[in-house]
């Protein structure tokens, strides 16, 4: 509704309505650096007629938002949002940056659509982000998506992945996904990731941390999470320096080949 949305406690099951305000007393009392202003994300395929909709109700919480006051060091984020339309996300934006934002973010993508719909649009609409103010691209996560968005102009990525498919039993790696749980692993004494310097791949194998998810313990998910999110790190890292080496591209051909080998499917 207008007011704002209600959600459904997953502990005793009671009802609490969140509005824009409470959204922002919240992330001020977490102390959150960079709060995110309350928005609608309409889940794809939707008619151009229903993002509108929503898109006019995620502008007038923006707007509720920003009359919120926060800490000194707290940052607030716009979130713009009309689907796949260019011309609805190009109108969000420059009524968002009326309330001159810190970062703005792109949401309502990965939410149905084809990825190869998102990247299209990303490197249509970024280019026609504010230069000055952060560039943050909400829930997409993969390794060749983030890689994607960074070629494309953009600052800031978040998704749960690492520690999802960890739980699940699968290390992203230098040669692309491996799924510790298949046989082919039981007796391997391979390092998950011979190319990986992080204290699971220097210290455990294959074989260990497959016995470790075959038999449910939790440490399975904590190893491979600590990878996973290793992996994250070194890739952006690199990322990062190669964009001061002016050698971002040559970094990107040389990862996507490696990562889209899938050796270990």
């Amino acid at each position: 509704s207008e007011e704002g949305v209600v959600f459904q406690s997953h502990i005793d099951g009671s009802r609490h309505m969140i509005s824009p305000e409470v959204s922002m007393q919240i992330q001020k009392s977490l102390g959150s650096d960079i709060v995110m202003a309350f928005d609608e994300c309409p889940a794809l395929p939707a008619t151009k007629e229903e993002l509108r909709t929503s898109m006019e109700l995620t502008l007038r919480w923006a707007k509720r938002c920003r009359e919120v006051e926060l800490q000194e060091h707290q940052q607030l984020f716009g979130i713009i949002q009309g689907g796949l339309h260019q011309d609805l996300r190009a109108e969000c934006m420059e009524r968002l940056q009326e309330y001159d934002f810190s970062g703005y973010a792109l949401g309502g993508l990965s939410v149905g659509e084809k990825n190869e719909e998102m990247q299209e649009f990303c490197q249509d609409f970024v280019p026609k982000m504010p230069v000055d103010k952060a560039r943050y691209l909400m829930g997409v996560g993969k390794p060749l998506d983030i890689l994607n968005g960074i070629k494309n102009g953009l600052d800031m990525f978040d998704c749960v992945l690492p520690t999802r498919n960890a739980r699940n039993g699968q290390f992203l790696t230098t040669n692309g996904p491996l799924n510790i749980k298949k046989e082919r692993f039981k007796a391997d004494s391979g390092a998950p990731d011979p190319h990986c310097s992080c204290r699971v791949c220097s210290r455990y194998s294959r074989a260990y941390i497959r016995h470790l998810y075959s038999v449910g313990e939790y440490l399975a998910g904590q190893l491979i999470s600590f990878h996973n999110l290793h992996f994250y790190l070194e890739m952006t890292t690199n990322a990062r320096s190669a964009i001061l080496e002016d050698k971002f591209d040559e970094f990107y051909d040389s990862f996507y080949k490696s990562y889209s080998s899938n050796l270990w499917v």
